[in-house]
């Protein structure tokens, strides 16, 4: 078992414990009585909440980071302004200086990433 795992249960049993204090003590004190079969109810969808949040973080913990101009080549963009041969293009949300790898692209177009030179992406018209 992993340490995040282990970690990740004892949270979890200190949380079902503080919720189980709160509901038969705490709220007793103020005259606000919930049912057993309300607190476990309670426990078994904190537990479930937990369970699905642990399995979606795990998994976005292990995907590798998409970082960097490398990671970019053969992505898809959009021309901003006219390649002709440079302009501007926007991909995954941000704009980049891009050259073509041959002719004019018009805006509007889509392009593919070919290739990077320094910080400038080399695209050719989207396939």
């Amino acid at each position: 078992m992993s340490v995040r795992l282990i970690l990740a249960i004892v949270s979890t049993l200190l949380e079902e414990a503080a919720l189980a204090v709160i509901v038969l003590w705490g709220l007793p004190q103020l005259d606000i009585h919930i049912p057993l079969a309300g607190l476990i109810a309670m426990m078994l969808a904190w537990g479930a909440y937990s369970i699905i949040t642990y399995r979606i973080g795990s998994r976005a913990l292990r995907r590798k980071p998409e970082i960097g101009l490398p990671a970019m080549v053969g992505g898809k963009g959009e021309v901003v302004s006219p390649l002709d041969p440079e302009g501007l293009i926007k991909i995954k949300g941000e704009l980049w200086i891009a050259k073509s790898a041959g002719g004019r692209i018009d805006t509007g177009e889509e392009v593919t990433v070919a290739g990077q030179d320094g910080l400038k992406l080399t695209v050719r018209k989207g396939d």
